[in-house]
């Protein structure tokens, strides 16, 4: 379970993942040093992880896409297949109409093309694939708080 402080200090960094520690220690009412070793406790425990959110279209990337997968026999071994795409960035089990949800991030559509063709449709599991290609990016955030 995280303290209140520990809420707190997550809480700060899903503001601005850059802030000092000093700055948040001010904040929440601890040493520099005490948030800095709250911080590594809780990117040693994967309770969160820092890192640099990119748009894909600026970095080079042209197509992205949502894949719906559904599977015959074990789903969590199609899942860990897919986790091990380069071009997969997010993988979750379903209820619903399909078991997996792959979010992929592909240079253009050949690449998406050949990786639903040649490597996702072909795993073993796999029954089908429906692809959702994104159009548009209307809104992404990651400070949703703690509880």
């Amino acid at each position: 379970m995280l303290d209140d402080v520990s809420k707190a200090i997550i809480e700060h960094l899903q503001e601005d993942g850059r802030q000092a520690y000093a700055t948040i220690a001010k904040q929440v009412g601890l040493s520099e040093a005490a948030v800095r070793q709250r911080v590594q406790r809780l990117l040693d425990a994967g309770v969160m992880q820092i890192v640099a959110v990119t748009d894909p279209l600026q970095v080079g990337f042209t197509r992205q896409a949502m894949l719906g997968i559904r599977v015959d026999g074990d789903v969590e071994a199609v899942g860990d297949a897919l986790s091990a795409l380069p071009e997969v960035d997010y993988v979750v089990t379903t209820a619903g109409s399909f078991d997996l949800l792959a979010e992929v991030v592909c240079e253009d559509d050949q690449q998406l093309l050949e990786l639903l063709t040649r490597r996702v449709r072909t795993m073993p599991g796999v029954r089908s694939t429906e692809t959702f290609v994104y159009l548009k990016l209307n809104k992404q955030h990651y400070n949703w708080g703690t509880r």
